[in-house]
């Protein structure tokens, strides 16, 4: 059955800013005083499989060749985030270089565009409004290399305003797949939902066939992972069957078996528990996955969601 992409507020994030008129816009939201800015201004520049290990940014524009924007949109908080944007200014810096033939041996200054770099959180934690580079400094000093990130959270006055509309549609997705988990009814529930409130309803109307087939698809991250605890879960049942069998030839095969079986059933429970829990879903989601998988009365999967939930 098809899933709902682990990654879909990703996903949604760069198909709706690679669009000129939501970069447009996504621009106007952070320079409101730049009215003279068109679509045709903007060049986007973001950077995409330039390393071995894949760095690339959500999204890198450049605003009538003066200033570089880098944006990445974040639903977990990390304190390194100022380090990971400092990388991907030195790249875009590079490529910029490159493709302008500016030669770093010159006698001349190399003229380089106005540097911003933005996160847009999406989650709940308290965070605070600027991340500096500096702050990831053992030792406490003159700075002499410096990155600041500005943090935006979507809490713009205007309720049009192309942040506060992305940041929305990310808790609207969050909240529909806690309650349904990453099925193709959610995806539609969480599509159908942000029209009906006005959050992104001309793009999300407009491209809902597209939208649709980017956040669902066959086999994706998070088939992956299904997968790989699908198999760890199977190991775990073997291992214990396999330790049952050895110690019932003393006791007998019988025996041996019920307890492999069951030691085996055990890890895969814990498992399966452990997965829900870390991919946000509600404990009577994983209540009822228990019930389905492992043939569990509904007082027992609840105790066993109770007991391995924590």
């Amino acid at each position: 059955m098809p899933q709902m992409k682990r990654t879909v507020k990703d996903s949604v994030f760069t198909y709706l800013f690679k669009d000129p008129q939501y970069t447009l816009q996504l621009y106007k939201s952070l320079h409101a005083e730049d009215k003279g800015v068109e679509e045709k201004d903007i060049e986007v520049i973001t950077l995409t499989n330039v390393l071995v290990d894949d760095i690339y940014n959500d999204l890198g524009f450049l605003v009538k060749g003066r200033l570089i924007v880098l944006v990445e949109a974040q639903s977990t908080f990390s304190p390194n985030l100022a380090y990971r944007m400092h990388l991907y200014s030195a790249l875009t810096f590079k490529n910029y270089a490159d493709e302008n033939k500016l030669d770093s041996f010159s006698s001349k200054k190399m003229p380089f565009p106005l540097f911003e770099p933005y996160v847009i959180y999406t989650g709940d934690q308290e965070v605070p409004d600027t991340l500096r580079l500096s702050d990831l400094y053992i030792v406490k000093g003159r700075v002499r290399i410096e990155t600041e990130v500005q943090v935006l959270r979507g809490d713009a006055a205007d309720k049009n305003d192309i942040v506060r509309q992305y940041v929305r549609f990310c808790k609207i997705a969050d909240e529909e797949r806690r309650k349904g988990g990453p099925t193709v009814e959610t995806v539609k529930r969480i599509i159908d939902r942000c029209i009906e409130e006005g959050v992104l309803p001309i793009f999300l109307a407009s491209r809902r066939r597209e939208v649709e087939d980017m956040m669902v698809v066959l086999f994706d991250e998070k088939k992956v992972r299904e997968i790989h605890e699908y198999n760890v879960r199977k190991d775990a049942l073997e291992e214990g069957v396999e330790k049952g069998r050895a110690e019932g030839r003393a006791e007998g095969m019988k025996k041996g078996r019920a307890e492999g079986r069951d030691e085996g059933t055990e890890k895969g429970i814990s498992a399966m528990v452990a997965t829900l829990k870390e991919l946000s879903l509600e404990r009577d989601f994983a209540k009822q996955k228990l019930m389905q998988r492992f043939d569990l009365t509904p007082e027992a999967a609840a105790a066993k969601v109770e007991q391995y939930w924590n």
